[in-house]
């Protein structure tokens, strides 16, 4: 089963951080995952950031001239590895349960009619 992702920023906090305004300290995303059925699968996610890390080869990007595509960039660099591992499988599992859902609890002692 081949499943195609897509990403999106569902919100962004900002606050000052030494002399840089409107820098970007959290953000809350989403990665959704459909399969070659349509079937779909999707984890919400949310990554913390701080200007006060960045080295001087890091150029801090104005809030004004942010694009959905940077800050995507921004999580995809910190959702990677066992992370990554975690966030597929978590949509793996959503969409596996669409195609197979999980049965209503049975008792032995008291079967459903």
């Amino acid at each position: 089963m081949s499943i195609e992702y897509t990403w999106k920023v569902t919100g962004i906090k900002t606050k000052t951080e030494g002399t840089r305004e409107d820098a970007v300290v959290q953000t809350y995303w989403t990665k959704t995952g459909t399969d070659d059925n349509g079937n779909t699968g999707t984890f919400s996610g949310a990554t913390p950031f701080t200007t006060m890390d960045m080295t001087e080869e890091q150029e801090f990007i104005p809030f004004n001239q942010l694009t959905e595509e940077i800050v995507l960039d921004w999580i995809k660099n910190v959702v990677i590895n066992d992370y990554e591992t975690h966030v597929n499988n978590s949509i793996s599992k959503q969409i596996e349960e669409k195609i197979n859902p999980p049965v209503d609890a049975r008792f032995p002692w008291n079967p459903l009619e």
